[in-house]
C-alpha cells in the first residue's frame, strides 16, 4: 500500500469515527438548542474554519456565476434539509436508531443510481438491498411497538434521501471546483438556509452549559469541517466504492457509544434488526463495484 493510500485509510476511518460519534454530540445539544438553530450554529463554525484554511492556503473561494443555482441547490439539499431531517430525528429517536437508518445511504445510493442512471447491479447487491430494507423495517417495527414516535423515523428518511440527492447534485461540481472550495461554499449556502428557521426557535440559553458548548464546536470543526475535508480526500484516493465501506461503520460505532456513554439499550429484535441492515449495506457496497457514496460534502453523515 503505497504511503497516500495509507493516508487516505487513516482518514477515512478517522472520518468514520467522529461521525459515529456525531450522533452523541446531536442527542446532547439538541436538548438545550433546537433543531435548525444547532444547525445554524454548527456550520457557522464549519464555515468559518474553512474559510480560515482557505486564508492559510492563500486562495480565494471562487464560484462562477453559471454554478450558482447548483452549488447553492447542492447546499440546501445536502446541509438544511438533511440537518432538519437528522437534527429532528435524533430528537425523537435515541442516537443509535437514528445511525442505524443513516447507514442505509449506500444502499439507498445504489437503488438510485439503478433507477435514474441505469447501472447494473448484481444479484448480491439487490439481496444486500433487500437484507438492508428488512433489517430497518424489523427495527422500525420493534420500536413502534415499544413507543409510538413515527415521526422520528419521517424525518429521518428525509435525511437519508437528500443525502443521495446532494450526490447526485454535487457531482458534476468535482470536475471544476477543488474540494476545499465546494465543502465551503456549500457548508455557506446551507448555513444560510438554516437561518429563518432558527428565528422561530427559542434556545434554551439558561441550560446552555460548557458540556453543550463544546459538543457544537466538535461538531463544527472535526464533524463539518474536519470530516468533510478528510472524507472527500479518501473518496479521491480509494474511490467511492471503498470509501463506503468506512461510512457503514458508522452506526458500529454511534450503537456502541451510545450504549457506554448515554446508556442506550436496544431489544435484541432492535440490535437482530441493525445487524441485519448493516450486514446488508456491506453486501451491497462489496458486491463488486459498490455502492457509491456522495462524492464530496458537507455534513451528513454524518
Amino acid at each position: 500500500m503505497t504511503h497516500e493510500r495509507r493516508g487516505a485509510v487513516a482518514k477515512a476511518t478517522f472520518t468514520a469515527f467522529i461521525w459515529g460519534l456525531s450522533f452523541l454530540s446531536i442527542k446532547l445539544a439538541v436538548q438545550v438548542i433546537p433543531p435548525m438553530s444547532l444547525g445554524l450554529a454548527r456550520f457557522a463554525i464549519a464555515s468559518l474554519a474553512l474559510w480560515l484554511l482557505l486564508l492559510a492556503r492563500r486562495r480565494r473561494p471562487g464560484l462562477a456565476l453559471r454554478d450558482l443555482p447548483l452549488m447553492a441547490g447542492a447546499g440546501l439539499v445536502g446541509v438544511t434539509v438533511y440537518f432538519m431531517g437528522e437534527n429532528n430525528g435524533v430528537l425523537i429517536l435515541s442516537a443509535s436508531e437514528s445511525s442505524i437508518i443513516i447507514g442505509t445511504i449506500p444502499v439507498l445510493t445504489a437503488v438510485a443510481e439503478r433507477l435514474f442512471l441505469r447501472t447494473r447491479m448484481r444479484p448480491a447487491q439487490y439481496l444486500g438491498a433487500v437484507l438492508s430494507a428488512a433489517g430497518v423495517a424489523a427495527m422500525v417495527v420493534e420500536s413502534l411497538r415499544l413507543s409510538a414516535r413515527p415521526l422520528g423515523y419521517l424525518y429521518m428518511a428525509v435525511a437519508a434521501l437528500s443525502w443521495v440527492a446532494y450526490g447526485f447534485m454535487t457531482r458534476p461540481l468535482l470536475a471544476r471546483y477543488d474540494r476545499l472550495e465546494i465543502t465551503f461554499w456549500q457548508s455557506l449556502f446551507g448555513g444560510a438556509g438554516f437561518i429563518p428557521f432558527a428565528l422561530a426557535e427559542t434556545v434554551r440559553w439558561e441550560a446552555l452549559t460548557p458540556l453543550v458548548g463544546f459538543n457544537v464546536l466538535f461538531l463544527g470543526l472535526f464533524c463539518s469541517a474536519l470530516g468533510y475535508l478528510f472524507y472527500v480526500t479518501s473518496l479521491q484516493v480509494l474511490g467511492a466504492g471503498v470509501s463506503s465501506v468506512f461510512i457503514n461503520l458508522i452506526p458500529v460505532v454511534s450503537v456502541a457509544a451510545s450504549f457506554l456513554i448515554l446508556g442506550e439499550r436496544l431489544t435484541m429484535l432492535q440490535l437482530a434488526g441493525g445487524a441485519v441492515a448493516v450486514a446488508g449495506v456491506y453486501l451491497t457496497v462489496l458486491a463488486g463495484g459498490g455502492a457509491k457514496t456522495t462524492e464530496a460534502a458537507p455534513e451528513a453523515a454524518p
